[in-house]
């Protein structure tokens, strides 16, 4: 009786140890980016992939999420990618200087309205193959976009390019940069996460963000000031490590492919496009100023600058031997075929 027990009993254990066995994933995909774990970009795009990637593979892949730069620091996320640090990085290509220059024709004030339709123009320069040679080294999931960044600041209301004189202004990226630089701000360049602390110390008067960094990095916390002018956008990829992809069988690359490209650069858009409504709400709640710059590339202050910024960058890409004028048409042509909202 006591041998038939064990015997029962050990085959139960043997059993059990082949269920976790054929539940245990095949790969383990480490996937780095610098939202707080508590934020929806955070819960609603990278969780909602890392869950649907996971469910599509039958629990054979499992993604370990590594949000607040836990990982990786944001300005070296992509590097950390590329040499196998982390496998999959979601990350600002402005933060890498002069890698991704075609990429960020995307950011232009005059390319989108919304998270959406910016989105849209970038990943159809992708899907165009017009941005191939700058992502050579990895593998390219799939593009997406903030809402239109505009200007914060704590104490100073800024409303035309005079008022930033010899403000020190957080920079988030090259087309931004030199907005600032020719209203005469003075630029100072950190990543996202770091703004909250530099106001909070007043090492910066002011921030260009979209509404939605606003409320995700809590800087409304701090702010007392806003134009509402889309200078610009901060364009995004969500990129693989070669070699992580490579090393995966066909069924399991084809689950990887098969949660690229449009679909998900619409899902994260959603999300941020959201957000931006939220955001601005809740400076509005609190009182803050608002200040609205309408149709701000024909504004008689704003309008000059904004052009100005556009065409050097546009000539300067000319400048490099690289097709500046052909992806920046290509992109305005993509803007009149994309959505600034879901049809």
């Amino acid at each position: 009786m006591q041998r038939s027990v064990l015997k029962t009993l050990a085959a139960s254990v043997l059993a059990a140890a082949a269920f976790g066995a054929a539940q245990a994933a095949d790969v383990t995909l480490r996937y780095a980016h610098f939202w707080p774990s508590n934020s929806k970009v955070h819960t609603e795009v990278f969780e909602a992939w890392a869950q649907s990637v996971e469910k599509a593979s039958d629990g054979r892949i499992k993604v370990q999420l590594f949000p607040a730069q836990t990982l990786a620091k944001a300005d070296g996320s992509y590097q950390a990618m590329v040499n196998g640090v982390a496998d999959i990085v979601s990350v600002v290509q402005g933060y890498t200087s002069g890698r991704f220059p075609l990429s960020q024709i995307a950011e232009l004030p005059d390319i989108g309205l919304s998270a959406l339709q910016t989105g849209c123009v970038l990943q159809s320069l992708y899907d165009q193959g017009l941005l191939d040679r700058e992502y050579q080294d990895s593998k390219v999931l799939y593009m997406f976009s903030t809402g239109p960044g505009t200007l914060h600041t704590r104490d100073t209301p800024i409303a035309k390019p005079d008022d930033l004189k010899g403000l020190r202004f957080r920079n988030p990226s090259v087309v931004a940069g030199e907005v600032l630089q020719k209203a005469g701000a003075r630029n100072v360049t950190m990543p996202a996460p770091e703004a909250y602390e530099s106001m909070q110390r007043g090492v910066i008067a002011g921030t260009a963000f979209p509404w939605e960094a606003i409320q995700v990095f809590r800087l409304v916390e701090l702010t007392g000031h806003h134009l509402d002018i889309p200078i610009y956008s901060t364009a995004f990829v969500t990129a693989m490590n070669k070699r992580s992809y490579d090393r995966l069988p066909d069924d399991l690359k084809k689950v990887i492919d098969d949660h690229t490209g449009p679909e998900w650069q619409r899902k994260a858009a959603a999300v941020f496009d959201a957000l931006d409504v939220s955001g601005r709400q809740t400076a509005i709640d609190k009182g803050q100023e608002i200040i609205v710059v309408e149709e701000p590339m024909n504004d008689p202050e704003w309008g000059p600058l904004l052009k100005s910024v556009i065409d050097d960058y546009v000539a300067d890409l000319k400048s490099k031997n690289l097709p500046g004028d052909e992806v920046y048409a290509a992109a305005l042509k993509a803007k009149a075929e994309c959505p600034v909202t879901p049809s």
